[in-house]
């Protein structure tokens, strides 16, 4: 499946002074078979370390500090020579720092071999820093790589068009209605391969409870969390959060007596390792909005909507006929959008309660107030408060409807969140 991560990796290996890459990202979304098909793809041979429990490798990387010797003994290793330029160097499950010390070599020496080494543990990037990596996140598969697997480029093509010249898209209830379908699918590649291999409901069910089994393993064996009950905790309340009304994270949610200081811990690192999304409350909106965060007011988001959709026990029917669930998946997909496409996110709400789901500010410094509307809940009032007060210029609308502009407000359908992109600004 094609992956929009395919152009920045095309752009690492035509780089005059590429480095090492660490690829990051939490597991199952596809970052190895991004990396191993772009190494067929562009290079004359791709070789593949598996470093986890690795002892031989480790040992290797702890104590060679020749990159021309490193590189020998791995060709001896894989039985295959690794040429210059010529060879993509793969290491999988790079999770101990004595194997970024080896990369560190080859960065700072501006060595002509290609290495993508992969971690799914975000948190080591801290201790990853430096100068002679360069580091990319990768996240699952957005509406438009869902579409592209789906060989309907020419749509997404269009939406791009429709969004870029505000005019309305001639194929809406086509992309509405494959929209409906990612919902329920979300953007796990193993998932929506089985969709596209005809697989039924259940089996596609069983495939995301399998993922989700595998991202509360990620939180149970790891040894730098404290408090490994808490965590699994808070990924467990993330269904009942966020079907509430007020989707701000309570505590109370997971039962009586539960405080704030006893799951901070627990929280940050499902955020740093990004298996949940936060989006803090404003207090105040100017620029920059980072500075006017409420730290102990937030929402937390599911790292994937399929999943979410699987923990809600959802069918198509329960979407289509409740729309508090549907607005539940919509808000869920618009905060993981926005994350991918390099927004930091916020929302803001009044002391009288009316709220604007998203405040997001891009690189040029512009704030845009972003809200949903449903059927049922139009909250137009909101945001036109929302923008007298705090002088803002320009809104989004997300709605089921077309691509439309109403005064200072772009009214924006569901399916075209992508567009809103703050990396090509």
């Amino acid at each position: 499946m094609e992956r929009k991560i395919e152009e920045f990796f095309k752009k690492w290996k035509n780089d005059i002074i590429r480095k090492p890459m660490v690829l990051y990202g939490p597991k199952q979304i596809g970052k190895t078979f991004s990396a191993l098909a772009f190494g067929k793809k562009y290079y004359k041979n791709v070789v593949y370390f598996n470093t986890d429990n690795n002892k031989d490798l480790l040992e290797l990387f702890e104590k060679e500090k020749s990159t021309e010797k490193i590189i020998l003994k791995l060709s001896l290793d894989i039985g295959e020579t690794i040429l210059k330029e010529d060879t993509l160097i793969i290491l999988d499950n790079v999770n101990n720092i004595e194997f970024v010390k080896g990369l560190k070599l080859f960065g700072s020496e501006h060595s002509d071999y290609h290495i993508i080494a992969i971690t799914s543990r975000r948190e080591n990037l801290d201790s990853f820093k430096g100068e002679d990596l360069q580091f990319k996140g990768m996240s699952a598969m957005d509406f438009e790589e869902y579409l592209w697997a789906h060989n309907e480029k020419n749509l997404t093509n269009l939406i791009h068009e429709s969004y870029t010249k505000r005019k309305t898209c001639p194929f809406h209830k086509v992309a509405l209605e494959y929209f409906q379908n990612y919902l329920a699918v979300g953007g796990m590649p193993e998932v929506i391969q089985a969709e596209l291999d005809g697989k039924g409901e259940y089996e596609i069910e069983a495939i995301k409870q399998k993922i989700l089994d595998i991202y509360k393993k990620e939180v149970a064996i790891n040894s730098t969390l404290i408090d490994i009950p808490r965590g699994l905790e808070v990924i467990d309340s993330l269904p009942e959060q966020l079907k509430k009304d007020n989707k701000k994270f309570q505590y109370g949610t997971m039962g009586t007596g539960k405080r704030a200081k006893e799951y901070d811990g627990a929280i940050n690192y499902l955020v740093n390792n990004q298996l949940v999304y936060r989006s803090n409350k404003l207090k105040n909106v100017k620029s920059p909005l980072t500075a006017c965060k409420d730290k102990d007011s937030f929402k937390l988001y599911a790292v994937d909507t399929g999943l979410l959709y699987t923990m809600l026990h959802l069918n198509y029917k329960k979407v289509q006929t409740d729309e508090n669930l549907k607005e539940t998946l919509y808000e869920n997909m618009i905060a993981k959008t926005l994350v991918e496409n390099g927004y930091s996110l916020f929302y803001y709400q009044s002391e009288g309660k009316a709220e604007v789901n998203f405040v997001v500010q891009n690189r040029m410094g512009q704030i845009l107030p972003i809200e949903i509307t449903t059927k049922t809940n139009s909250k137009a009032k909101s945001l036109s408060v929302f923008m007298k007060k705090f002088t803002v210029p320009q809104a989004y609308r997300i709605t089921e409807n077309n691509f439309q502009t109403k005064k200072d407000i772009r009214y924006i359908p569901i399916y075209a969140v992508f567009c809103i992109d703050n990396n090509k600004i």
